[in-house]
């Protein structure tokens, strides 16, 4: 039997019957497109790969390797994915806590 649990509270989905509701998700850098100008099509793409290549060639093989794009999945109670729709960045929590000014 697959056993899933509540990633926030832990709450063991599989034996107490309550329904699950999966959260997913996903980071990835935003892409504005613009208008293609008459400089856009004069250019030499060859040359525009060699500057990418050129300005990667100083970053070392962990900058490199470091994914742009990430995805996350979880699993949730319905109290926990109430509580996940009311506040889905946490803005509520950062502003609760009270840290000592050392």
């Amino acid at each position: 039997m697959i056993h899933i649990s509540c990633d926030l509270c832990g709450t063991d989905l599989t034996a107490c019957g309550q329904p699950r509701y999966v959260v997913r998700i996903e980071a990835f850098p935003g892409f504005d497109p613009t208008s293609i100008t008459e400089e856009d099509l004069d250019a030499d793409p060859m040359e525009a790969v060699s500057a990418l290549l050129r300005q990667d060639e100083n970053l070392s093989s962990d900058e490199l390797a470091t994914p742009v794009n990430k995805a996350f999945r979880f699993d949730l109670c319905a109290c926990c994915h109430k509580k996940y729709l009311n506040d889905p960045l946490g803005r509520d929590l950062s502003r609760t806590l009270d840290f000592s000014k050392n």
